[in-house]
């Protein structure tokens, strides 16, 4: 694609605003309005979100992973642990969210620390996934380098087959994560780039101080 073609890609964003008179003093029951909105928008896998972890140097790393599960605690998900992403966060365990509804031209930042859940609750959402992705969890070395394809549909046929009307055991190796947030800053678009970004940063256990950031 032509380079100035990529320069003059641009939208004006008019759908909604975001006033402090009209966020609730609580981060989290906003956010499950949005994600309830994004829900109804019928936009794609709405808990998609880019999660961005570093190493104890600080050399940053994002992918896309899905959200589990949110409450006041913070927001779960699940993966290997000796993925690229759970050796960082074994050695760092600060990290980002974000999450982007173009059609609802919202963005949230998320930012804490993270913490493993406990074995029983990633049990628990593991034996409620799929079979088929149950076996990919132990099939998969995670981040690891490969041979070819292949490596990982033969050992998914001898497991599907050994496996086959029994339970299949958790790997010690993945289960869930919990960010605790700290920062959740709420962007909504807005036209001529005079976005509405609204910052909640933790204050205590249960308070939240909010502020009006510049676009």
């Amino acid at each position: 694609m032509d380079q100035k073609d990529i320069q003059n890609l641009r939208q004006d964003y008019r759908v909604s605003t975001l006033l402090e008179s009209a966020v609730s003093p609580n981060p989290i029951k906003l956010f499950d309005t949005w994600f309830n909105d994004a829900v109804k928008a019928d936009i794609h896998e709405p808990n998609a979100m880019t999660l961005a972890t570093s190493t104890h140097n600080g050399r940053p790393s994002a992918r896309i992973v899905l959200l589990k599960g949110f409450d006041q605690n913070g927001f779960v998900f699940y993966t290997n642990y000796l993925s690229r992403k759970g050796k960082e966060i074994a050695k760092n365990p600060h990290a980002a969210m974000v999450f982007f509804w173009g059609p609802l031209e919202r963005q949230i930042r998320i930012e804490g620390t993270i913490e493993k859940l406990s074995k029983e609750r990633s049990e628990h959402y593991f034996h409620s996934r799929p079979v088929g992705s149950q076996i990919g969890a132990i099939v998969s070395p995670q981040s690891q380098e490969i041979d070819g394809r292949e490596v990982l549909e033969t050992k998914w046929t001898q497991l599907e087959a050994e496996y086959e009307g029994k339970e299949i055991p958790k790997p010690a190796y993945w289960g869930g994560y919990i960010l605790k947030p700290e920062l959740i800053e709420f962007w909504q678009g807005r036209s001529s780039r005079l976005h509405d970004r609204i910052l909640y940063k933790k204050a205590d256990k249960n308070t939240w101080k909010i502020v009006r950031l510049a676009p």
